[in-house]
């Protein structure tokens, strides 16, 4: 509104949001997109990542401990300098847990996920429901847009779809800036391990694949300096 105070239009641009969803492995693909566009929309670029992970474990959480098919809720809000998701579910008493799971396990990493990727994280048990939460440290805004390489956006949006039906599995760092780039290089494996395998069940030169991607790159690289 014209004349209002800039920090006052960021609060109101910044409303609490949420969005109720029952309890299915493929509702977290839908809920990740949901949370990308709302912190895009806040302008909380950087969080998104990070943002997306906490969501699919704490929604995993619930398919995995509460039951499949449970009515539950996403809410996003920022609590002063911290961004806050919240899962609600209406189990009391199956309360999310942190346990000491190898690397290469395929459960039991969820809430230690949780615990290393957040600042803070918690549980709060209400008269008619559970509120599993968890906190992460907002920083300086990114910017709304930027001219990415066609190839880079695609790379991210299959990353993206990816994620959602394997949840990458690495260890975390929890210094500024590391958690994404870890992630997103633990991803890029997979995928291409499995494009790899793909080539090789197919019949197909995986090595020779990988030499014309190569110099595809390179030349798009040297393209791109001219």
């Amino acid at each position: 509104m014209k004349g209002e105070p800039v920090i006052q239009q960021a609060r109101r641009l910044r409303q609490a949001w949420d969005v109720e969803f029952t309890a299915r492995p493929e509702e977290v693909g839908v809920l990740r997109r949901l949370v990308r566009r709302r912190l895009a929309h806040w302008g909380l670029h950087e969080l998104v990542d990070t943002a997306q992970l906490c969501v699919s474990e704490l929604v995993s959480n619930v398919v995995t401990h509460v039951g499949l098919g449970t009515p539950s809720s996403l809410a996003v809000s920022l609590n002063g300098t911290h961004l806050r998701i919240e899962v609600h579910d209406p189990d009391a008493r199956a309360l999310p847990t942190l346990v000491a799971a190898d690397i290469d396990a395929e459960g039991g990493r969820g809430m230690a996920l949780v615990e290393a990727l957040a600042d803070r994280w918690g549980v709060q048990l209400r008269e008619d429901r559970k509120v599993t939460w968890c906190e992460l440290a907002t920083g300086p805004a990114s910017p709304a847009g930027r001219g990415d390489d066609p190839s880079v956006t695609r790379a991210e949006a299959l990353l993206d779809m990816y994620a959602t039906l394997r949840p990458p599995v690495c260890s975390y760092d929890r210094e500024p800036g590391r958690v994404s780039r870890l992630v997103a290089e633990e991803s890029v494996i997979d995928v291409i391990t499995d494009f790899l395998r793909w080539l090789q069940a197919h019949g197909c030169d995986a090595d020779e694949v990988l030499d014309r991607a190569q110099s595809r790159c390179e030349a798009a690289l040297a393209g791109s300096e001219r």
